[in-house]
């Protein structure tokens, strides 16, 4: 089969459902424990086949120089991989909100890692995939895994996937302010110069099979450090909190907050409660299936 010369792949977002840091390795590397669910919210990454060298146009928020780009990484490890036989131009619609917690530029690079593959005709073996994806970031394993729920350990990379729990309604409150992932880490070796050790939590496949069984699970680390350098991310999670979601947390490191509901209307009512003076309001839901494979544009 001919490969494609030009592929269109939905890059979803992530929410962590619980958030613990084990441990910081003399590398400056974090240990952690988490669950990763995937969000209907997804930026849209096409890619077409050109001569050679990568190029990235970004229809959005600015995501930083292109040679730092995920996407742009990714995918120059996957031609580098497959003998550098020809190049890509990526064109990324954004519809993640940046350093927000959910993982935007991990599923970039993922979907990256997936289109410029089809493109060389799945020449990379999965498992390798899987390789470049850990190699270029802890959540970015999680995203190319394409798994609707995982729980992972280590830097991210160590992934178990495991039956996502039913398709829940999610409200995803996003501030103006924005954090940086290694200042959200940097805050927390502050708080924690000499942390006790620590284990992995005791899980079972219940543990994670309904909305209530997670919302007990316990929280994400991530939350006390930040919210002591931004009090009002703390006010913003206990107003969702108020709304009576089954399931909130600060997402990832920060800075948005993600709450399920049981039902659309009562999402919906939550919406309107907090309004959009304050923050920018974005309704979506938890992926009960796999994410997509690339769709062929040609």
């Amino acid at each position: 089969m001919t490969a494609p010369s030009a592929v269109r792949v939905a890059a979803h977002a992530k929410v962590n459902l619980f958030l613990r840091i084990l441990a910081r390795e003399h590398s400056g590397w974090h240990q952690i424990e988490t669950a990763f669910a995937l969000l209907e919210l997804a930026d849209e990454l096409e890619a077409r086949r050109i001569d050679s060298g990568v190029t990235l146009e970004v229809d959005g928020p600015d995501v930083g120089p292109v040679d730092e780009n995920l996407a742009v990484r990714a995918a120059n490890a996957v031609i580098a991989a497959t003998g550098n036989r020809f190049g890509v131009a990526l064109k990324l619609e954004k519809r993640i909100p940046v350093r927000a917690g959910l993982g935007g530029g991990s599923a970039d690079a993922a979907a990256a890692l997936h289109a410029v593959n089809a493109l060389a005709g799945n020449a990379v073996p999965r498992h390798e995939l899987l390789h470049f994806a850990a190699k270029l970031g802890a959540d970015v394993a999680f995203c190319a895994s394409g798994a609707p729920l995982a729980v992972a350990w280590g830097r991210g990379e160590r992934l178990f996937r495991v039956p996502a729990p039913p398709r829940a309604p999610v409200l995803v409150a996003v501030p103006s302010v924005q954090v940086a992932t290694p200042d959200a880490y940097r805050w927390w070796d502050e708080a924690n110069p000499a942390p006790a050790a620590r284990g992995p939590v005791a899980l079972d496949a219940d543990a994670l099979a309904t909305w209530g069984s997670i919302g007990r699970l316990g929280g994400n680390d991530f939350e006390s450090p930040v919210f002591v350098k931004h009090p009002e991310l703390r006010a913003l999670y206990e107003r969702v909190a108020a709304t009576g979601p089954v399931w909130v947390r600060l997402c990832g490191s920060g800075s948005a907050v993600a709450a399920a509901y049981k039902k659309e209307r009562e999402r919906d009512d939550a919406a309107e409660r907090l309004g959009t003076k304050a923050q920018r309001l974005i309704e979506t839901a938890t992926r009960a299936d796999p994410a997509p494979a690339p769709a062929l544009l040609d």
